[in-house]
């Protein structure tokens, strides 16, 4: 059985590796089984939006306990394997948030800056550091930025500079990683990457998106889909009642995974 410690640095190396880090998020218990059971599969990945979803809440507006209460029901459920956690914009105190989804045996954990003043998002990395630092665990923080996402319609050359200027910020303060949601073509991606550090940017795979061999190849670390494997979930869970209502069958090939 390994230690909370362990798990982390499992989580650190990964990031570091050659191979870029492909996390399938999962928002319950039995969806962490299904992903976990797979051999390709070397940590978890909640999706705080998914979660979030699940109990009827909008993304962002779950109550911190109800999150907690699921991812670490989620990292009960896969053993072994390191969990990091979407903890949304740190639930008014990253720190404090931090501190308490370590009690729940997490890893590491996204927190994203919603592009609040530079300051006071460089302060929230610095308070998850140091919650890690005081629990003992080296804490895998995969910063996030929303430089891309919260553009607000501003030229694509200004977004590229504010992910690279925040991206430093963040990795100096103590951060592992910088996520940089949204679309990144092959050019943008290389010009982040240049800017923040190779193996040091994290990326969301969306409709549109490169692959991960194509990101890889670019100097990143890791991707992940966010709520896109719910949205795939839930497709076929509606295509499938909307063909049983017209007289199908449960297909032959459903496979039984809870």
């Amino acid at each position: 059985m390994t230690t909370q410690i362990d798990r982390a640095q499992s989580l650190a190396r990964l990031h570091a590796a050659p191979e870029i880090l492909r996390l399938v998020n999962v928002w319950d218990a039995v969806s962490a089984k299904t992903i976990a059971a797979l051999p390709e599969t070397r940590a978890i990945a909640t999706a705080g939006h998914s979660i979030a979803a699940s109990y009827g809440y909008g993304d962002g507006q779950i109550p911190l306990d109800l999150m907690l209460d699921m991812v670490g029901r989620i990292v009960e459920a896969v053993g072994d394997l390191p969990v990091t956690a979407d903890l949304d914009a740190g639930h008014g105190d990253p720190g404090e948030t931090v501190r308490r989804a370590i009690g729940k045996g997490v890893v590491g954990a996204n927190v994203e800056d919603r592009l609040q003043p530079l300051a006071d998002s460089v302060a929230a990395v610095e308070a998850i550091v140091a919650a890690g630092e005081a629990e003992g665990v080296p804490f895998v923080l995969n910063a996030r930025t929303d430089a891309f996402v919260r553009a607000g319609g501003r030229p694509l050359d200004d977004s590229i500079a504010d992910a690279i200027e925040r991206g430093r910020a963040y990795l100096a303060a103590g951060a592992d990683l910088v996520f940089v949601p949204g679309i990144l073509d092959a050019d943008v991606t290389r010009r982040l990457v240049e800017g923040i550090g190779e193996r040091k940017v994290s990326v969301i795979g969306l409709p549109g998106a490169l692959t991960p061999r194509e990101y890889e190849e670019l100097g990143v670390a890791r991707i992940s889909y966010g709520p896109v494997p719910q949205r795939v979930a839930l497709t076929a869970l509606q295509d499938v009642a909307a063909d049983l209502y017209a007289d199908g069958v449960i297909p032959a090939s459903t496979r039984a995974l809870n």
